[in-house]
């Protein structure tokens, strides 16, 4: 892993968030996206070298709407940069490790995906990002 590429934090309503968010950090979003295959929207902010994603649920089956419906907003995930994301996956899968995804899949801000189950990382739900080329 390079780095932490985002911060995911899950938001009830995006409008509402972003105002919020705005005034914190004193910048506006560089970036919005629908992801449908997640059924939520993205919002992204850049931060000097650092970007936090809000993620609002376009669906109450979401992974999104039942996060927040279980545990309320907040921090939903830490997101790190790697090189490879299908040699990572292999990687983590032979160190034990419960991956939510078989395969990469197209995540918002143009990367390629996979999730790392929490309950193997302390509670931490962790995702794998993979600029696609």
């Amino acid at each position: 892993m390079n780095k932490i590429e985002h911060i995911g934090i899950a938001v009830k309503n995006a409008e509402a968030s972003v105002t919020v968010f705005n005034k914190l950090f004193n910048t506006t979003p560089y970036k919005t996206e629908a992801v449908e295959s997640e059924y939520v929207n993205t919002i992204f902010y850049q931060i000097g070298p650092n970007k936090i994603e809000l993620l609002e649920a376009t669906s109450e089956s979401s992974a999104i709407a039942k996060f927040i419906e279980k545990k309320g907003e907040g921090i939903h995930h830490i997101a790190f940069d790697v090189e490879d994301i299908v040699a990572e996956m292999e990687r983590l899968k032979g160190e034990g490790f419960t991956l939510l995804n078989d395969a990469p899949k197209k995540g918002a801000d143009n990367k390629l995906i996979c999730f790392v189950h929490p309950k193997a990382s302390n509670g931490v739900l962790i995702e794998l990002c993979q600029e696609i080329k």
